[in-house]
This record gives structure tokens, C-alpha cells and sequence, in this order.
């Protein structure tokens, strides 16, 4: 897809990874509707980018996990979505003491979000034969994230779900990218970094020592030059791939280094 000419919609863009690929959507000439549960928030960096890019700009605050606020950012683009980045996502509930709530919680958004998404734009795309999806997982759904099942889970299934658009309509005109970074410099990051939670820290510490942790505008670079090459997996920590490979040849051998690796983190 030429970005150039996209017509995007990109959820938890109030601030964060959201806020950065809008930001380079627009200085690429797209225009862009960004959503956000945070209204104020939401409200001002809308504000921000229309300053730098007037008239391409427009934002509608919502629950990326209701199909009705997902219909509203559609609505809100006015001319046809083909591009759509399925980007906002929670970080909550750790160890086994996750409860149901935050269970169905992170479910609703890291993986529901994407789906309410996809089918309300997928069949339009089969139609006219073009459209790219671009669903936020993690390095957690490729790996896997210590001291937090739900976050763990939920991005696995973001992956799956990706996965599974790429393999049944990639080849009919849907593009699909699935984003995958480790740490990040976000208010999730930091969040995790000061709960009261040792399960939570510890999930913090395992992102932030495994390696470097970069700034938003610089995972929104990778994502850009993967959907520009059509490549599945924007992977902006490379080394992300070597260890997904190395899992999948030998997952044993992998999970016994996820222990050790657990052990020094708790040492």
C-alpha cells in the first residue's frame, strides 16, 4: 500500500505508539482518523497533528471494543478506509490472581477490537480489491510476556487472528501487518514499571532487560516500511525474530530458558 494516498483510521492514538503512527501517516500525506478511550487526551493531540497537518485530521473518542464506536470512526473518514490500524490495546491483570473482569477485559480490547474491525471493513476491501489491516500485537504474542497470563493470551491471539486474515484474504487484495515490538516508551511501559503488582514488575523488568527500549516514532518508522515492502510481521526489535525462531525449533529448550531467565529477574 502507498500510505501517501491512505484514507486511516488508528485506535489508542491519544498517545503512545497510536499517537506516533498517526503522526507519520500524516507527514506521509495521509489522512487520519484517530480514536481514543482518554477524550480529553484524545482532543488534544488531535489538535496537535491538525496544527501541523490541517484538514487531514479528525478524532472520535471510544471503546475500540464496540463495534459502534468502530462504525463511528469509519463514519468520521468520510471518504473509504482503506487503511485501518488496529492499535489500542491494555496491559492488566497478572499471575494467576488476574480476575475474571480483567480477563474479559484484555480479550475484549487486544483481540475483539480487531475482529469488530475487520468486519466492518474487510468485505468492502474484497470489493473494490484493496485495503490493509494492521493489527497491534506484541513480542508477547510471538514469545510470550512473564507476570501477565492475560497480556500473554490475548496478544497471542492478536497474532492468530492476523494470521488468520492474512492467510484466508492476503491474496485478494487485503494486506495485512501485524506490528510486534517489545519495549516501548508508553504509558503502558511505565505503568507496568510502578504498579504495586511484583507479578507486574517483574513483567516490566523481563520487556526492559531483554532489550532496548524505543521511543514511538521509531516503531511507527518499522510498521511504515513493512506495510510499504507488504511484509507480514513490522518487527522493530529484530531480534525478536531470531528468538521466535528459535522457539519454534526447539520450544523445550526455549521454555527452560524462559525459567532461567525468569529466576534472574526475581533473584
Amino acid at each position: 500500500m502507498d500510505v501517501s494516498t491512505a484514507n486511516a483510521v488508528v485506535t489508542g492514538a491519544a498517545s503512545g505508539i497510536g499517537e506516533a503512527i498517526a503522526q507519520r501517516l500524516l507527514e506521509a500525506g495521509a489522512s487520519v482518523v484517530i480514536g481514543d478511550l482518554d477524550a480529553a487526551r484524545l482532543e488534544a493531540t488531535a489538535t496537535r497533528l491538525d496544527g501541523d497537518h490541517p484538514g487531514r485530521v479528525a478524532h472520535v473518542a471510544g471503546d475500540a471494543s464496540d463495534p459502534a464506536h468502530v462504525a463511528a470512526l469509519i463514519a468520521a473518514a468520510g471518504d473509504p478506509v482503506n487503511l485501518f490500524v488496529a492499535n489500542a490495546g491494555v496491559f492488566r491483570g497478572f499471575g494467576l490472581e488476574a480476575t475474571d473482569e480483567e480477563w474479559a477485559s484484555s480479550w475484549d480490547v487486544n483481540v475483539m477490537a480487531h475482529v469488530h474491525a475487520a468486519r466492518a471493513l474487510v468485505p468492502q476491501w474484497l470489493e473494490s480489491g484493496a485495503g490493509c489491516f494492521v493489527s497491534t500485537a506484541s513480542a508477547a504474542g510471538l514469545l510470550t510476556q512473564l507476570g501477565s497470563p492475560t497480556y500473554s493470551t490475548s496478544k497471542h491471539a492478536a497474532v492468530g487472528f492476523a494470521e488468520w486474515l492474512a492467510a484466508t484474504y492476503g491474496d485478494l487484495g487485503v494486506q495485512v501487518c501485524c506490528l510486534c515490538p517489545m519495549g516501548v516508551r508508553t504509558d503502558m511501559l511505565l505503568g507496568g514499571e510502578t504498579t504495586a503488582s511484583d507479578e507486574g514488575k517483574l513483567g516490566m523488568k523481563s520487556v526492559t532487560s531483554a532489550g532496548e527500549t524505543l521511543e514511538p516514532l521509531a516503531v511507527a518508522d518499522v510498521l511504515l516500511e513493512a506495510i510499504a515492502e507488504s511484509r507480514f510481521f513490522a518487527l522493530p526489535h529484530p531480534d525478536v525474530g531470531t528468538m521466535y525462531a528459535r522457539k519454534a525449533a526447539d520450544t523445550d529448550h526455549w521454555i527452560s530458558g524462559m525459567q532461567r531467565f525468569r529466576a534472574s529477574l526475581e533473584g
